[in-house]
């Protein structure tokens, strides 16, 4: 232990957040449980316009949860849900682990090649999707272990007139795909919930050992992996998040979730906090600025989780001045770096405070963050949470630093993931005597406050979600006319950081940015796109032939500091 570097930062902690928190001893879905039998008339879910109880909410939880298990889903059992927020996902979450399930979040926007992907790693038994997803599923399901597939349209939780006005919205968006019908392998969840006994046959979980949670992530390199969390990883970042939250209002509160249940991060520190403090949540199934800004202004959300592009979008809304932001009190930035003239404005515009935190996936996910109501210092990310240690130590020797000397972040505390699921190899190059290595480069200074200088991985973070170079790679050098391709992140002033493409064609080839990219939107979801393709003779390499792509990422900033010089 380097002299006088040992949690310096509980010097900082306010009164109200313990430096160790005694966790409850129980599986995640009891809170549901508990938080309905205290609250049980207490608005839940608001979801555009119709609102379901705490008490509605338990009821159908159980029902879809007895369901599972009459098909015969039993302990440790994979159940993907592929859903964006709604009230559809939550019930689905909470039933999966009430049946005795490990829940697989599966992001909606994945392909058929993406999708194939995750269900065959993780194993998966069931799916819970939309029915615009259906096709996709039904594609991939015979080179799958999936037996059986719950269908749910958004309609379904909608009230009139707008369930019965959304078809034809759903219809001009999406076009005609095949619709389901219930029975068989295929089961349309507003049957479900009809047919249900809602009577859970009790299992057995053991929290601390018990797996509630697959996760996907690319860790520090390759293709994603699932990070296995389980219930006690789960339920200590929350209860953390509760802490150092403190002048949250048990059954008081509002909860604005617009950042999506499939990140670790919405669904921890939105979904996981609000079902155990009794905060009402208001689901927006995906990110409208205008929509955002309607919705603060017309339901007062007062806790506003987000990520830095949720922030700046709404403030470079031309119509921001017309809505009254004035209910939101508290905000956790994650997913991304946050620039301190947007934590300023945003601060300005809404009055309430926005702070920096970080974490990620493979811990569960919240690891650090900035005190929302004390002392906190801009472009820091804050200080470790209650029973957290954070080091840095030398990328080479692995022994500890000093104060202030850059080297590779770990971190070590109950939130930590049990691994990689069905990849040992992986797990111990990450995971030392206890310690989380994050990949990510930083110092610590003499308060015991913590900053990211760099990454040591080379994942890309674009509007908040992680880009693995690879799989994008992979997609590219799969086209016929490429010959050589490497990916990176650069710098932009919105996303945080765009997806660069530089390519190699073969000899005598041709193909366009339109074709490649035409190409990727095929096979990669949206996001993963590049969004600049730079075709090149060759490209920068070591005297093995290893693609340099640190240096194409120096070369890109020398461009643009030249620009900005210039």
């Amino acid at each position: 232990m380097v002299e006088g570097a040992s949690k310096l930062w509980h010097q900082h902690y306010p009164a109200d957040i313990p430096h160790s928190i005694d966790y409850d001893k129980k599986p995640l879905h009891e809170f549901l449980h508990e938080t309905a039998d205290k609250h049980p008339d207490l608005k839940a879910l608001h979801f555009m316009g119709k609102e379901l109880t705490f008490r509605q909410l338990l009821d159908q939880t159980k029902k879809l949860a007895s369901y599972l298990q009459d098909l015969g889903l039993k302990k440790g059992d994979r159940v993907a849900i592929m859903l964006p927020n709604s009230p559809q996902s939550v019930i689905g979450y909470y039933a999966a682990l009430m049946a005795g399930a490990i829940v697989v979040q599966t992001n909606p926007l994945y392909t058929e090649r993406e999708l194939d992907y995750q269900l065959k790693d993780s194993g998966a038994k069931m799916i819970i999707c939309l029915d615009v997803l259906y096709p996709r599923v039904k594609k991939v399901k015979e080179s799958t272990d999936l037996e059986h597939i719950v269908v749910t349209g958004i309609k379904d939780y909608l009230p009139f007139p707008k369930n019965v006005l959304y078809p034809f919205i759903q219809k001009k968006e999406y076009g005609d795909f095949e619709k389901p019908s219930h029975g068989g392998q295929v089961h349309k969840l507003a049957n479900v919930l009809k047919e249900a006994s809602g009577k859970v046959k009790e299992v057995d979980v053991d929290p601390e050992k018990d797996l509630a949670l697959l996760q996907y992530t690319g860790g520090t390199t390759g293709f994603p992996k699932g990070v296995m969390l389980t219930h006690h990883n789960l339920v200590a970042n929350t209860q953390m998040s509760q802490k150092w939250m403190y002048k949250i209002e048990e059954a008081k509160d509002i909860t604005l979730a617009v950042l999506p249940f499939f990140h670790v991060y919405g669904m921890t520190a939105v979904m996981n906090l609000s079902i155990m403090m009794a905060t009402k949540m208001i689901l927006l199934p995906k990110f409208d600025a205008e929509e955002v800004l309607k919705t603060i202004d017309k339901q007062k959300p007062t806790l506003f989780p987000g990520a830095p592009t949720i922030y700046i979008g709404l403030l470079n809304h031309p119509n921001l001045k017309d809505y009254n932001l004035s209910s939101i009190k508290a905000c956790i930035s994650g997913s991304a770096p946050l620039p301190v003239e947007v934590q300023q404005r945003f601060e300005k515009e809404t009055g309430g405070k926005l702070v920096e935190g970080y974490g990620l996936t493979e811990s569960s996910p919240v690891t650090h963050a900035n005190f929302l109501w004390d002392k906190r210092i801009n472009g820091s990310i804050g200080v470790p949470w209650p029973d957290t240690d954070a080091k840095i130590f030398d990328t080479e020797s692995h022994e500890e630093l000093e104060v202030g000397e850059i080297g590779e972040l770990a971190v070590k505390g109950p939130q930590v993931m049990q691994g990689y699921w069905n990849r040992p190899e992986e797990t111990e190059q990450v995971l030392k005597d206890g310690w989380l290595l994050t990949g990510d480069i930083g110092y610590m200074d003499d308060q015991g406050f913590f900053y990211i200088v760099d990454r040591k991985k080379d994942m890309i973070i674009a509007g908040g979600y992680n880009i693995y170079p690879r799989e994008v790679e992979e997609v590219l050098y799969e086209h016929e006319a490429v010959l050589e391709a490497a990916v990176a992140g650069i710098p932009d002033p919105y996303r945080g950081e765009t997806v660069k493409a530089y390519v190699v064609l073969k000899d005598g080839s041709e193909a366009t940015e339109k074709d490649l990219n035409a190409f990727c939107r095929k096979n990669l979801a949206a996001y993963k796109v590049p969004r600049i393709y730079e075709f090149r003779d060759e490209l920068p390499k070591t005297a093995v032939g290893k693609i340099l792509r640190r240096k194409l990422v120096d070369e890109e900033k020398q461009k643009q500091e030249a620009h900005t010089s210039s």
